[in-house]
């Protein structure tokens, strides 16, 4: 599974760079703007990441606060469409998150617009987060994609995810072997909520457990990402590549308004590059 989730980034040779689209946010939710203008502002951060470098880029309802567990299928027929429009743009692997923890839904728009994998947030980690409780089940999770006829789209899973906290505790690695015995293609590690990054001791942990890839999944940026990069095979970035500074007031770190800044996706990808895999 760990060549087959490496075999579909360009720099095989490299750490992989995943950069994630924030939608503006979508019908139903504060603040938006049509869909028009929520496409024309994600084209605009994926020629950044496109121009910058990346490996692949990640399409996500970020900022449709406050979140559903599940999302309805007004949510369901809007990133679809977005993600039909995106694929039309770029040659890039495209990958499929629906927040809280809509699975069905992310392999369902996966399915729909060729992308080739989607994170699941709750995997094999029961969870509490502000939207309510989430329990683990990773059986229905491949039997979802089973049923959806969607095998090759691969499952990038978060253990202990941010901003949750664990019902039952459980060591990282036990995490880790638990999603790798369910099939998981690939290990998200994050820090406790967005714009944080990992404790490296977990890194280190996860990447010996593991033996499908292990991906940074908050707060990856250049003056970190030779040090933190020496423990995982890549990372899914978005905030720290956005123009502006991380406000605490902000549950997203930085709020929808601010753009992709392209000079940071090169500098980013500079420090990638230069690190083996």
């Amino acid at each position: 599974m760990a060549i087959k989730m490496k075999s579909i980034f360009s720099n095989k040779n490299n750490k992989f760079i995943i950069g994630a689209l924030h939608f503006l946010p979508l019908p139903g939710f504060v603040g938006h703007p049509g869909l028009e203008k929520v496409l024309e502002v994600a084209l605009a951060d994926l020629k950044a990441f496109e121009v910058g470098g990346v490996d692949a880029v990640i399409i996500e309802n970020n900022y449709d606060q406050p979140h559903n567990i599940n999302v309805g299928e007004e949510t369901v027929n809007a990133m679809s469409f977005l993600g039909r429009e995106i694929k039309k743009k770029t040659k890039l692997p495209i990958g499929v998150s629906v927040l809280w923890n809509d699975y069905a839904a992310a392999l369902s728009i996966a399915k729909e617009i060729g992308g080739t994998f989607v994170r699941v947030p709750v995997f094999v980690d029961s969870v509490i987060t502000d939207f309510g409780e989430i329990i683990a089940d990773p059986e229905k999770v491949i039997d979802c994609r089973d049923q959806l006829e969607a095998n090759s789209v691969m499952i990038m899973a978060d253990v202990q995810v941010k901003h949750a906290t664990m019902i039952n505790s459980k060591s990282v690695s036990n995490s880790v072997k638990l999603a790798n015995d369910h099939g998981a293609d690939a290990i998200i590690i994050t820090g406790s909520k967005t714009g944080e990054p990992p404790k490296i001791g977990d890194l280190e942990i996860a990447k010996k457990a593991s033996k499908v890839p292990v991906i940074i999944g908050s707060g990856l940026d250049s003056s970190n990402a030779s040090t933190l990069l020496k423990s995982a095979d890549g990372a899914i970035v978005s905030t720290s590549l956005k123009e502006g500074s991380i406000s605490q007031e902000e549950r997203n770190a930085k709020p929808y308004s601010l753009r992709i800044d392209v000079k940071k996706v090169k500098e980013l990808m500079k420090v990638a590059k230069s690190l083996p895999n």
